[in-house]
């Protein structure tokens, strides 16, 4: 699942990136949740959640059915 989950980021990545942001996949749990950090311009935005929701788990959860939800996680320290 690790491999549709990366390829529907690069779907969406080009979007991202054309605004300074981009989206790296953290992990896929055995339970279908997506864990991806957001960096660049779309880290600390105050549009991250929607940019989240409406961008990167609408393509995520189309392209790869058995996913159940997308998380966005932290920066490391």
């Amino acid at each position: 699942m690790r491999d549709k989950v990366e390829a529907a980021l690069a779907m969406i990545r080009p979007f991202l990136q054309r605004d300074g942001g981009d989206v790296e996949l953290v992990e896929v749990t055995p339970d279908g949740v997506v864990r991806v950090r957001l960096t660049g311009a779309c880290k600390g935005c105050p549009r991250a959640h929607a940019t989240l929701k409406n961008g990167v788990e609408k393509v995520v959860l189309k392209e790869v059915p058995e996913a159940m939800r997308v998380e966005a996680v932290q920066q490391d320290a």
